[in-house]
């Protein structure tokens, strides 16, 4: 199982005069390549809290090889997450200030996935849940998007309007800024059967107009 690539504990600290203080969310994402690369473009722009404190946003398992399917991240996000509570209540952090750790994962017919909810709901783990695939989240960056695609993740993949012989088509998994940045009005419009978090069925906040902590 892979394990989370723990970062510095530098946040424990008081922050520097003239700075501001960052909360840390940790993210934990089923794939090693598309989530990532999205989430580090949200992480370019800075992308802050709704009230205004500033995110420092780590990807835990970036560099596991293992350990990605729905039951695994929630289970190595509970262990994180202990941890860093631990460590925000030795430093008194003020609640806005408090770590938050997610799980990122689409559908794809785990047979598990309602028991990985079920543990990130009673553990206060962030849950972004796609379905029937993370396509979708970029898709929504197009174009309004409705319906489940039958569960099926091709057909959310197969609208994605890439022209044939481009960069966007070359490296179809790896998102690209251009397919992101400037596309938020249709972020906004998209309507899908994603799950909320923990899967409780209400809008998880995960789209592409805004963050989902906070």
């Amino acid at each position: 199982m892979g394990r989370a690539q723990k970062g510095r504990d530098s946040w424990e600290r008081p922050a520097r005069r003239g700075g501001q203080r960052k909360r840390q969310v940790f993210i934990f994402t089923e794939d090693k390549v598309t989530e990532p690369s999205y989430l580090d473009i949200l992480k370019d722009q800075d992308v802050p809290l709704a009230d205004e404190v500033p995110v420092e946003m780590h990807i835990a398992n970036r560099k596991a090889d293992s350990g990605r399917k729905p039951l695994d991240l929630v289970e190595q996000a509970i262990r994180l997450k202990r941890e860093e509570d631990r460590k925000a209540k030795r430093a008194k952090l003020e609640e806005k200030y408090l770590p938050q750790v997610w799980c990122l994962f689409d559908h794809d017919n785990y047979t598990y996935v309602r028991d990985a909810l079920d543990q990130a709901d009673a553990a206060g783990i962030g849950v972004a849940f796609s379905h029937p695939c993370f396509e979708v989240w970029r898709l929504a960056h197009y174009k309004p998007v409705s319906g489940s695609f039958a569960g099926v993740c091709d057909g959310a993949a197969g609208r994605l309007p890439f022209q044939r012989g481009s960069q966007d088509a070359k490296t179809p998994k790896i998102v690209l800024p251009h397919q992101v940045l400037g596309r938020r009005g249709a972020g906004r419009r998209w309507s899908t059967g994603t799950a909320g978090p923990a899967g409780t069925g209400r809008d998880s906040g995960f789209s592409p107009g805004r963050p989902a902590w906070g």
